[in-house]
């Protein structure tokens, strides 16, 4: 009788987990569609400029349209949508994602493109800040990093796999047929997002004020900082690979994509790796992850006149900037208190700002005649400016705690004893 018992539970145990497996499986289907559709843009600027018959700087806003519409929508989508079920919410921001890029493959002019992008970007930040909340719900305290790097995963094989054939795609029968593929994907990830998402009833619900308490919460705005300024230095370096590589490297431009393909490949090591550690110790991932990004940064400086070992860092930078991410995700789950969903959201508003300012910055220091090697260097000043401002995070953490812990002490302390 015991045995059959034994059986039983472990029949469920095993039932249970696979259905969590596979409903995080489903929430990184939407991640891997909306990396494709962030990152083809890059890829088929001239198509699109071809196509509406503007200038390809032009046709480069359509990408800002785009991160606009994430840091836009990120906030506003988690705060107003603060008492709505998660698993609700996922999947309508799942339909709002469809219809923005539906409306980008029918856009007939630049200005509805625009429009068409804006809106596409829109549930991005809201749909990964839920995502990951429901990954770590599902998984429990000893495996959130993990979950949330398993959800995030899905942006880094869309680097890999989405974006390549869909830009394959695109110049192949047109670019509009890459956004078509995108809203096939969504499509698929509504449908899976229904059949294996449970009703989440334990997850606890919020409101607009306690979410917009975030904004209160000094850590949150560390956490966000640290994003902000570290992932910004990925982003300087990456930005510019292209003429990098083929340049100072002497890679042929042909192979530029296999080097892209070696950095979202690494991407995603670096999003299982730093899930893992950030499971462990997510203050001494983010160390390491910072420091690791400064080093190989510096040291693609150094090697970048060899094809060979530059793409080999190529692939380190990849894993060492995605390592930060479920680390930053988890760190904003615990310093946000019962305003995580804003908190959560918020963390890819400041990847895209990050991804903004690093583009910006980088160009900067090429167009003041340093050459293409100094993203990398001002990159790896990023990273150390991320390390202190964690430093000061932390201290000013430990500060506020012992702060409290010497308040509850003298509470306990009973009168007249000293």
């Amino acid at each position: 009788m015991t045995t059959a018992l034994h059986t039983d539970a472990d029949s469920t145990s095993a039932a249970v987990t696979r259905t969590r497996r596979v409903a995080i499986l489903a929430l990184a289907l939407g991640g891997f569609g909306i990396g494709t559709t962030e990152f083809v843009s890059m890829g088929l600027l001239p198509n699109i400029a071809g196509s509406l018959d503007i200038s390809e700087p032009t046709a480069g806003h359509v990408i800002s349209a785009y991160a606009l519409g994430v840091v836009v929508g990120a906030p506003l989508i988690a705060a107003a949508t603060a008492r709505m079920s998660r698993r609700t919410l996922l999947i309508a921001l799942m339909v709002a994602f469809v219809v923005g890029n539906a409306a980008t493959v029918f856009a007939p002019t630049y200005g509805t493109l625009m429009a068409a992008r804006f809106v596409a970007g829109l549930p991005h930040g809201a749909y990964f800040g839920v995502a990951a909340l429901v990954a770590a719900h599902l998984a429990g305290a000893g495996s959130r990093a993990k979950a949330v790097g398993q959800v995030m995963m899905g942006l880094s094989v869309a680097n890999v796999v989405g974006v390549p054939a869909a830009t394959w795609l695109g110049d192949s029968l047109g670019w509009r047929t890459a956004f078509g593929v995108v809203v096939v994907i969504g499509l698929l990830t509504i449908a899976a997002l229904i059949r294996y998402l449970p009703p989440l009833t334990g997850m606890t619900m919020s409101n607009p004020m306690t979410e917009l308490g975030a904004l209160a919460r000094p850590q949150v705005w560390f956490t966000l900082l640290i994003g902000i300024v570290g992932f910004g230095g990925m982003f300087a370096f990456y930005t510019y690979i292209h003429t990098t590589l083929t340049d100072v490297s002497g890679l042929p431009g042909g192979l530029v994509p296999i080097a892209l393909m070696l950095f979202g490949i690494g991407m995603v090591v670096g999003n299982i790796v730093g899930g893992a550690l950030a499971d462990r110790n997510v203050v001494g991932t983010l160390v390491a992850g910072l420091v690791s990004i400064v080093v190989a940064l510096l040291a693609f400086v150094a090697v970048a006149g060899n094809v060979w070992t530059a793409l080999v860092l190529v692939f380190v930078v990849g894993v060492t900037g995605s390592a930060l991410v479920p680390a930053l995700q988890t760190r904003l789950m615990d310093v946000a208190d019962d305003a995580q969903t804003l908190a959560a959201a918020l963390n890819h508003s400041a990847l895209n700002v990050a991804n903004a300012g690093g583009a910006w910055l980088g160009g900067l220091v090429i167009a003041g005649g340093f050459g293409y090697r100094a993203p990398s260097v001002l990159g790896a000043g990023l990273g150390v400016a991320g390390l202190v401002m964690l430093a000061v995070a932390v201290f000013a953490q430990r500060r506020t705690t012992d702060k409290a812990n010497s308040v509850a002490a003298e509470i306990d302390t009973p009168v007249g004893v000293h």
